[in-house]
Parts: structure tokens; C-alpha cells; sequence
């Protein structure tokens, strides 16, 4: 197939209609200079701002032009800083300025840094407002948009959290530009998540734009950015709090993935590492269910390879991985959800599967 040539696109701005809580994601680049207007836009009440960073973007984190009297609190970086520790050292801070309901939080970095702010956003004096400026591609795409934040507990992934919209999300793809091609290749997982999800014309165009995509052309990057963002609006729009059942198909991958992360130690797989072997799981056993033909699973299987992502976990016994499912989030009563595809372009969540098909499918994978 021949790649789609895409014109140069102009800073893009999604909404997410949420009534009171609507919120807009602007995607552009190199548009550093226009976030002092966003943020008194967004944040119109706000006289003082907290930015949170880690060291890695420090200088990005130090470089925004703020309109307002502004904090920095650096912490460290990586997966083991979203914890109850850090969140305590995040409350201290704020306490030392002091913060109160008029003070912006600024959360400047990777998920590790959205979710963590984002969680104590939430939560000191009952909720500041939250800015979310992503600087990786998996917080662009991702977790940066549509209200989940929160930190890790040692016996799960996001175990202790909380639904808290940002006031606004501000996407610079510039930054992309210097990201380590690890952490760059691990947000393609969730972008190829979307196309199986819920569009596959977009899986189609990621198929045949994966070069552009690979070298990092300006242009194709705001387009995946920018899709990304709008289809996942699209679900948070119907079902912000997953209370319809709608939301879950995010999740796809999710609950291997999980699993994938706590077993290795958090922070030894990227999350969409862990992602990308998760949403193969995830199809095989739709497979074994009888819901997809196996091409389904290989097509998801050739464009993660041509992203450099696993597509099957390392030999983590089983029965572990199985016995930490279970404590998963989207568990119910007990028993395990899993969102698997039907086709590329849609899944749908399933209940009450065997144990035994499961246990089958991790072993089989880790064998292959």
C-alpha cells in the first residue's frame, strides 16, 4: 500500500463536552510561547501555580513562560515515584507555599508525573485545578486526557486513585523530538490500541504510515496525536466514570498488562510494552473463545513488531500472573474482564471466562 501524504496541519484544539467539566486539548508544535493565555484561559481564578516535573524535564518544566507567581517541585523520575511517599512529599509542598483552591497545578512530564499530580491534584484541600502539559507520546495519547490519575500500590497497578478532569491539556509534539526511541515505540502501543478499538481505518493508516510514523515526521506525529486524543474523548464523553460500560474498551490489554508490570516490578517493562504483549493475550484468547479468526491477532502482531514493542510476555509463571489479574480494577466480585476484539475497529468486554482458558493462553504465548 502506498503511504498518505499528510499536509501540514495547524494547531488543533479538541474538546472534551463534559458540561461543566468540558476541558480543551490543544496539539500543536513548538507552541511553548502560547501557554501563559491557555493557562489564564483554563484557569481564570487561579493566582498562583505549583509545576510538578521529574528531573528528565526539568528544563522544559522551567522553560514555560508562567503568568503567574509559580512553584517548581522537582521529583524523581520513574514508575516507583508514583507512590504514597511522593504523594506525601507533593502534599508537604504545597502546604510550604501555601496552596490553596486558587493555586494551578501544572503536571509537566510522562504519565508517572500526570498521574501523580493529577492524584494529588485531586485531593489536597479537596481538589485544585489540574493543567495537564504531556511531554512523552504515551501521556499525549493517553493519560493525559480523560480524568483517571492516581499511584501505584505494591499489590497493583493504580490501585489508590480518582476520576479528576484536568482543566486543560496542553500537547507540544516538539517534545517528541528528543524522547528516547524506547519511551517513544512504548506510546505507539496505546496508539495502536486505538485503531484496534475503535477505528480501524486509523489501524489501517498506522499500517501503512509506519516509516513516517518511525522517523518521527512532524506531520504524522500531530495526526496520531491529535486522533488519538479525539477518539478517546469520544468514549470519555459517554461514560466518564465507567459507570455504563462503555469506558472499559480502553482497557484493552490492560488486564495482562497490569499484570505484566506488577510481576517484572514496576518500572522494568514501559507500560506500553507491557500494553502492546497484553492486547496480543488479549486476542489470542478471543481466539480461544472462538470470536476472532487468528488473522485479527496477526495483523496486531506485525504492526507492534514493526514498532519494536513484545508481543508476549516474559516467563512469569501463570498462576501469578492470574492471581494478581484478580486484583485488577476491572475485576468484579471477583471474577475477570477481559476487552477482547471481535474485529479490528471493535472490541467488547466479557465476563466469566474459564480460568483454565486463560492459564492455557498466558502459557501457550510465553512458550511460543
Amino acid at each position: 500500500m502506498n503511504a498518505i501524504i499528510l499536509e501540514p496541519m495547524e494547531n488543533e484544539a479538541i474538546t472534551v463536552n463534559l458540561g461543566p467539566r468540558r476541558y480543551e486539548i490543544v496539539v500543536g508544535s513548538s507552541i511553548r510561547p502560547g501557554f501563559a493565555s491557555f493557562l489564564q484561559r483554563c484557569c481564570p481564578r487561579s493566582r498562583s501555580a505549583a509545576v510538578v516535573c521529574d528531573g528528565h524535564v526539568e528544563a522544559h518544566a522551567r522553560g514555560f513562560t508562567m503568568p503567574l507567581p509559580t512553584t517548581t517541585i522537582v521529583v524523581p523520575a520513574g514508575e516507583s515515584t508514583k507512590c504514597m511517599a511522593q504523594a506525601e512529599r507533593l502534599y508537604d509542598a504545597l502546604a510550604d507555599i501555601p496552596a490553596d483552591r486558587n493555586t494551578v497545578i501544572v503536571a509537566v512530564g510522562g504519565g508517572v508525573i500526570g498521574d501523580l499530580a493529577g492524584f494529588v491534584a485531586a485531593t489536597y484541600n479537596r481538589g485544585l485545578p489540574l493543567v495537564m502539559a504531556p511531554t512523552t507520546l504515551l501521556a499525549m495519547v493517553d493519560s493525559s486526557v480523560g480524568g483517571k490519575v492516581g499511584i501505584n500500590h505494591p499489590k497493583g497497578k493504580n490501585l489508590i486513585g480518582a476520576f479528576y478532569q484536568p482543566a486543560g491539556v496542553w500537547i507540544d509534539t516538539q517534545y517528541l523530538e528528543s524522547l528516547p526511541d524506547r519511551e517513544f515505540r512504548s506510546g505507539l502501543a496505546e496508539v495502536v490500541k486505538y485503531g484496534v478499538i475503535l477505528d480501524a481505518e486509523f489501524f489501517d493508516w498506522l499500517d501503512q504510515n509506519a516509516d513516517a510514523v518511525l522517523r518521527r515526521d512532524p506531520a504524522a506525529i500531530r495526526y496520531i496525536v491529535a486522533r488519538s486524543c479525539r477518539l478517546k474523548a469520544d468514549v470519555v464523553e459517554k461514560d466518564e466514570r465507567e459507570e455504563m460500560g462503555l469506558r472499559i474498551v480502553l482497557n484493552y490489554g490492560h488486564t495482562f498488562a497490569h499484570a505484566f508490570e506488577t510481576a517484572a516490578g514496576y518500572g522494568k517493562w514501559l507500560h506500553g510494552e507491557a500494553v502492546a504483549a497484553g492486547m496480543v493475550c488479549a486476542s489470542r484468547l478471543a481466539e480461544q473463545l472462538g470470536m476472532i479468526p487468528s488473522e485479527v491477532t496477526e495483523r496486531q502482531i506485525r504492526l507492534l513488531n514493526r514498532f519494536g514493542l513484545p508481543t508476549r510476555p516474559l516467563s512469569w509463571p501463570a498462576e501469578q500472573l492470574l492471581a494478581i489479574m484478580h486484583r485488577d480494577k476491572k475485576a468484579l466480585a471477583g471474577k475477570l474482564r477481559f476487552v477482547l476484539p471481535t474485529r479490528i475497529g471493535e472490541v467488547q468486554a466479557i465476563s466469566d471466562i474459564e480460568v483454565d482458558i486463560v492459564l492455557r493462553v498466558l502459557s501457550d504465548i510465553s512458550r511460543a
